[in-house]
């Protein structure tokens, strides 16, 4: 049985697994060696790049690993017969020695370092793109403050002081008209400032939370396009962390955008549920689907929404089918690490 066990260990581990002799004919290697190096048994391994150059005494071992037992593992580049030098981690340790020729055997471990090191870039890059994108959520949250606090504020002030001087010319019906007609303008420029500083930012978000805020959008939605049946169902959905909160309400706000313009859809569940751990949610339409294959631009909104769950560690799963409409589902954890 344990023979059966370290047998699937040498067959499916990661680690590239080389038997080989002082003169480094390769006696036995597991299939990853095989991929990382392109050797066969019986070739024979070639130096590795420090053990060409490092300074040696007179009567050592070229190998640097074998000369040196103390050193249980070094980072170096290996040529390969792929035609290319590989970063790996090696180490090495005798494990047969013949007592009548004197020959010793020795086993070899490759790690490859070039997988290590693609996916420290991609962890870097996820983290870049987070910041990124916390730098954006924050800058428009500075800006929605100064449209609703600064602009907006002057703007009612602006309205106050038209309805007093309006007091003052109840006898000038043509100059009492002109004021009525700016103060229609103003009213509306006043709805507009409204209106961009919740796109930037929404106030409830930060105030009240995701569930409050959510519906409100929904509101929105529904005089602009009133056959369009939008649900929201929530269990156990109170705060949680504001980057989570942000980017559910960014995706949800995504989707529906799609919804209303591509989906033809009549009805759209949004369902979200949280426990201690983590939020789900589903977002799920009866439109007319789609082929994301066939998609580009349109495409986009889609990534941007995979890219937000994959930052916040989450899986986003779209499914969707011609003629039977679009279902989105996420699940994120509730809060994000606290050395994240």
């Amino acid at each position: 049985m344990k023979s059966e066990y370290l047998e699937q260990i040498y067959e499916h581990i990661q680690d590239g697994i080389i038997i080989m002799r002082e003169n480094r004919e390769i006696v036995m290697m597991n299939p990853a060696a095989k991929r990382l190096t392109g050797w066969r048994v019986g070739d024979f391994v070639p130096y590795c790049s420090y053990c060409k150059n490092y300074n040696r005494k007179e009567g050592k071992p070229t190998c640097y690993l074998i000369a040196n037992n103390e050193v249980p593992s070094f980072l170096s580049e290996m040529p390969t017969y792929h035609g290319k030098n590989i970063d790996v981690e090696m180490s090495t340790a005798a494990i047969y020695s013949d007592s009548d020729t004197g020959e010793t055997e020795y086993l070899l471990v490759l790690r490859d370092r070039e997988t290590f090191k693609q996916a420290k870039e991609a962890a870097i890059n996820k983290k870049m793109i987070r910041a990124l994108t916390e730098a954006k959520e924050s800058e428009h949250k500075r800006l929605a403050r100064e449209l609703h606090d600064g602009v907006g504020q002057s703007l009612y002030s602006v309205s106050v002081a038209l309805k007093t001087i309006e007091s003052f010319v109840q006898d000038n019906a043509e100059l009492n008209q002109y004021i009525s007609e700016v103060r229609k303008e103003l009213q509306k420029v006043m709805n507009d400032v409204n209106v961009y500083s919740q796109r930037l930012r929404p106030h409830s978000l930060d105030q009240l939370g995701l569930e409050p805020t959510l519906q409100t959008m929904i509101d929105t939605i529904h005089k602009r396009t009133p056959g369009l049946q939008i649900k929201l169902t929530t269990q156990g959905l109170d705060r949680c962390d504001p980057s989570v909160e942000i980017n559910l309400y960014r995706i949800t706000q995504e989707a529906l955008h799609n919804i209303t313009k591509y989906a033809k859809a009549s009805k759209v569940d949004i369902y979200i549920k949280k426990n201690n751990t983590h939020i789900y949610m589903i977002i799920k339409d009866n439109g007319i689907g789609f082929d994301r294959k066939k998609i580009q631009n349109e495409g986009l909104g889609l990534k941007h929404m995979e890219e937000r769950v994959d930052q916040l560690n989450g899986t986003c799963k779209i499914l969707s089918k011609i003629g039977e409409g679009t279902s989105i589902d996420i699940v994120v954890p509730r809060w994000r690490p606290k050395h994240d």
